[in-house]
């Protein structure tokens, strides 16, 4: 066969050291580059325009040597003809070669283009022998930190993932079975810093796990009066607003409200990561509470006027979503605030801002009689709400309007002001607008008497029970039928909840500053424990959902909060109102409670303008028509057909991207030893003759690899991953008979990842394809050992065909063109590649 003939010569063997590499006697043609033709035409002979040969510069450069050098460089290698040749004799040997890629056969760059590691690009300088030594030196004293050493016995594919963490959590994690247990991170960093004492570690682990014992330590008078204000600044502020949430969106008594600032703040301030964000009910969720409540009764499952059992089935739900976020935090899953993609945020909640504007219309303009009367009215969509406006808008009273319209117009003005005002007059923060509304709107009904005059008013706020806090176990086999009925709103409120709590806690940092808590880490998985644990406690007393509000997190601040001792306060100023002051409230107009949510729901929809400019800026119409369905959806018939949808394309979205592999062709920069994707920029690349080039970029795990030999036939066939099956070949196969794989985006791998490239790799070997690896892991980490247990090293033949670059590993496949010999099918097809 041409160009294969054996490297075996007068020395009587062949060196097989890649360390110093020699040209072949016969040079082939499989080094030829060129660059793609631009139409059929153009792709013919050798010659013929549209195809060039790599430019090449017949000089070695001055600072070069081998770039896999592991003897002595004046050791002469035994060439394949039975001469030595010296590195110099080398290289102006392989300048005669008309193979381009030997021309410049050991270059290599000594010098980094900037300072420091590099991690970019398609080959990144790397550091030296000597420094990288010295970094991973247990003993170098430089406080680098890092993970104990490890044996390759200890390394298995089983335990990288979530199950797998869980399973090392509980002690059942995978391991050579010889009873010897490894030291853990933690503990081996600890001990090499002093820290010996296991009590010591258990305390720094009770602290970590439990803030307060971290934060009551710093906690100085100097905190005390800013603390306090601002607890009375949001006592003022959100106390009213709670009473509004449970009776005119909850549909449960209006005490039930106050519950969830009872509870939910005093379990936060122990147990959150975030010392300045304040929890409590926000409209989103007391909505959701408010859908389940009507559909219980809907059902015939609780009875229209009965007020104990609705508010017990608020307890269920807020107690499930405190079960689900709960959960979610001991097992690690923090990062579920990212499955809910912005349009679907974004599309429901403004159709939850304008389900309540539309909603509080029918009290704001004293409809509510005539609404239940007619029957269904309060029950029915959005739609069938506007409808019975429009049809009975002549009706209104005229008392109520008036009310609920200057209560809106005042709350709205103050609310501006202080928008504008407050970067300048930071103190204008502390003018409570809304409690003023509710008391001079409760003390004009009471001197009045506008409850004769058709105004509505809230009346006796009492418990249902008769208990000031009544503790009821939502989860009794009895209440099964309404734990079924919450269980896909449970799980969104959680996830709603979660990620608005979420974005406060990140807006506000861990609160360090001038005089603030210091040493408190932001921890998402530890703040949906306290946010689990906090809503467990409030739905034991029928309380609603309650997360981290931003907003309310930010009056907080601004007001002078600075440590959890605010959220304390606040839960006792709640005791207090609950005991003492709940008399007070009985003339407050339910108008005015009404005008005060639809603040709220103006809050949730002006920033849909923002983003809908957004996206139609850059183009971005998938994401308008997820939004549009979402809207609509829920508008037209009901939130539970809105979050069905919304949740459902959110993670058909999650799970096709993280199933698609991202595997890219790769050719070279005309001129350079660099590589760059070939499908961005196809007329500007050069395409090694023989040899397939695929980069693969991301982590090879269970989810993404059922794909992968797919996109690898595709890349076959037709040099890329966009080209439909059932196009005909147009890659010539000759092409195909060395495959390279630049792995250096291969930074996790799991069994079945494993699996589905073993395959791959012997289907290549089978049909006589060389495989090498480009840029693969470090001998001895897991990744390798992976490589090295499932045989897929010993497939591709060895540690040779595991190389530091894709230049290096051409190179290679060239030496090896002439020393190789038993390769058939090199152009085979067969196979799923």
């Amino acid at each position: 066969m041409p160009g294969r003939q054996s490297s075996s010569g007068g020395s009587g063997h062949t060196s097989r050291n890649p360390s110093v590499q020699h040209a072949p006697i016969t040079p082939s043609s499989l080094r030829e580059t060129h660059t793609v033709a631009h139409s059929p035409e153009d792709s013919g002979d050798i010659d013929a325009p549209g195809v060039h040969y790599a430019p090449s510069s017949s000089n070695p450069s001055p600072n070069t040597y081998p770039t896999h050098l592991d003897t002595d460089p004046a050791v002469d290698d035994v060439a394949a003809d039975g001469k030595t040749w010296g590195i110099q004799d080398l290289g102006s040997r392989a300048v005669t070669e008309t193979t381009s890629l030997l021309r410049k056969p050991f270059e290599f760059v000594t010098t980094s283009p900037h300072a420091g590691p590099c991690n970019h690009g398609t080959f990144s300088p790397r550091l030296s022998d000597s420094r990288a030594e010295s970094i991973r030196s247990d003993h170098s004293g430089h406080g680098f930190g890092g993970s104990p050493p490890r044996s390759s016995s200890e390394y298995g594919g089983g335990s990288g993932n979530m199950f797998g963490s869980l399973l090392e959590n509980i002690g059942m994690k995978n391991g050579t079975g010889n009873g010897k247990k490894r030291m853990s991170t933690t503990r081996y960093l600890a001990e090499r810093h002093g820290v010996t004492n296991t009590t010591t570690m258990y305390v720094l682990y009770f602290t970590y796990y439990i803030p307060f014992f971290a934060w009551i330590r710093q906690y100085r008078w100097v905190h005390l009066q800013g603390d306090l204000i601002a607890a009375l600044t949001m006592a003022s502020f959100y106390l009213p607003m709670a009473l509004s949430y449970a009776s005119n969106l909850a549909h449960v008594p209006p005490i039930n409200g106050l519950y969830s600032f009872v509870f939910n703040p005093l379990i936060y301030a122990i147990l959150g990561s975030c010392p300045q964000m304040v929890v409590g009910p926000e409209a989103a969720g007391s909505l959701l509470v408010g859908s389940v409540v009507r559909s219980s009764i809907d059902n015939r499952q609780t009875p229209e006027g009965d007020d104990l059992m609705h508010a017990r089935v608020a307890g269920v739900v807020t107690g499930m979503a405190g079960a689900v976020i709960f959960i979610a935090g001991l097992t690690r899953l923090g990062f579920l605030d990212s499955v809910l993609s912005r349009p679907f945020l974004r599309g429901f909640i403004s159709a939850i801002g304008f389900v309540i504007v539309v909603d509080q219309l029918i009290p704001e303009l004293g409809l509510a009689d005539i609404a239940e009367k007619m029957g269904g009215v309060s029950h029915g969509s959005s739609i069938d709400k506007i409808r019975f406006l429009i049809g009975n808008g002549h009706k209104a009273s005229g008392i109520t309007c008036a009310v609920a319209g200057i209560s809106f117009v005042v709350i709205m003005v103050f609310r501006e002001m202080k928008k504008r005002l407050q970067p300048r007059y930071p103190s204008i923060a502390y003018i409570p607008d809304r409690f003023l509304v509710v008391v001079l709107s409760a003390i004009l009904s009471w001197q009045l008497r506008w409850d004769k005059y058709g105004l509505e008013i809230l009346g006796e706020v009492k418990s249902t029970s008769g208990n000031p806090f009544p503790f009821h176990w939502p989860f009794q086999i009895d209440h099964m039928k309404h734990v079924r009925e919450a269980m896909g709103t449970s799980f969104l409120i959680a996830l709603l909840g979660f990620f608005e709590s979420s974005v406060a806690a990140k807006s506000l940092g861990g609160g360090e500053g001038k005089d603030g808590i210091q040493g408190i880490a932001l921890s998402p998985n530890r703040e949906l424990v306290a946010l689990g644990v906090a809503n467990l406690v409030g739905g034991c007393f029928s309380a609603l959902p309650a997360f981290g509000g931003y907003g309310r997190s930010k009056v907080n601040k601004s007001t002078g909060g600075k440590t959890p001792m605010s959220s304390i306060f606040l839960s006792i100023i709640t005791i207090i109102c609950i005991l003492y002051l709940l008399p007070a409230f009985y003339y407050l107009p339910k108008a005015v409670l009404s005008s005060m949510i639809t603040v709220v729901a103006w809050s949730l929809i002006e920033e849909a303008p923002h983003d809908i400019a957004f996206f139609i800026r850059i183009g971005g119409y998938t994401e308008l028509g997820l939004m549009l369905i979402i809207f609509a959806a829920t508008i037209f018939y009901s939130l539970t057909l809105g979050i069905a949808i919304g949740v459902g394309l959110s993670l058909l979205s999650v799970i096709k991207h993280s199933t698609r592999p991202r595997i890219q062709i790769l050719g070279r920069i005309p001129g350079t030893n660099r590589f760059e994707n070939a499908e961005d920029n196809p007329d500007k690349l050069e395409f090694v003759e023989g040899c397939l080039i695929v980069k693969i970029p991301e982590p090879l795990t269970f989810a993404n690899t059922g794909d992968l030999k797919n996109r690898l036939r595709r890349l076959e066939l037709y040099g890329t991953t966009s080209a439909h099956p059932a196009l005909p070949r147009v890659r010539s196969p000759e092409h195909n008979r060395n495959i390279i794989f630049d792995i250096h985006g291969v930074t996790g791998l799991d069994g079945s990842g494993t699996q589905v490239m073993e395959e791959i790799v012997r289907n290549y070997r089978d049909r006589g394809v060389r495989v090498f690896f480009s840029r693969g892991p470090v001998e001895g980490s897991p990744i390798y050992e992976l490589f090295r247990r499932s045989g897929i090293l010993d497939i591709v033949g060895g540690k040779d065909h595991f190389v530091s670059d894709v230049g290096e590993a051409l190179r290679l496949t060239e030496v090896e063109e002439g020393s190789e010999i038993g390769y058939e099918n090199l152009a085979g097809d067969e196979g799923g590649g």
